[in-house]
């Protein structure tokens, strides 16, 4: 499992059809596409939601991004967060 970063941006309406039930159907989205939620948090800034997701693949992300964008009208940009001891690795060849 990767972990990724989901940063959304609400629209209008996606702010008015917030709610309790849309986070629960927005994670068992997560789940059936063989994900897990860590944590969402609701920010203040450019950044209105985070969400923190390991899932199967980069696949599996671009996959819940979309799907996630068409299900709630927020708009994510999904990151994959690699741990600084394996990016070390990678850079150093």
């Amino acid at each position: 499992m990767a972990t990724f970063l989901m940063f959304g941006k609400y629209s209008a309406q996606a702010i008015k059809e917030a709610s309790a039930k849309r986070t629960k159907d927005a994670e068992a989205l997560i789940q059936k596409l063989g994900g897990k939620v860590q944590a969402v948090y609701a920010l203040l800034g450019e950044t209105d939601i985070l969400a923190i997701v390991d899932l199967p693949s980069i696949e599996a992300a671009v996959q819940a991004s979309v799907a996630l964008g068409k299900m709630t009208g927020i708009s994510f940009t999904t990151c994959p967060a690699i741990p600084v001891a394996e990016f070390d690795k990678i850079i150093a060849g």
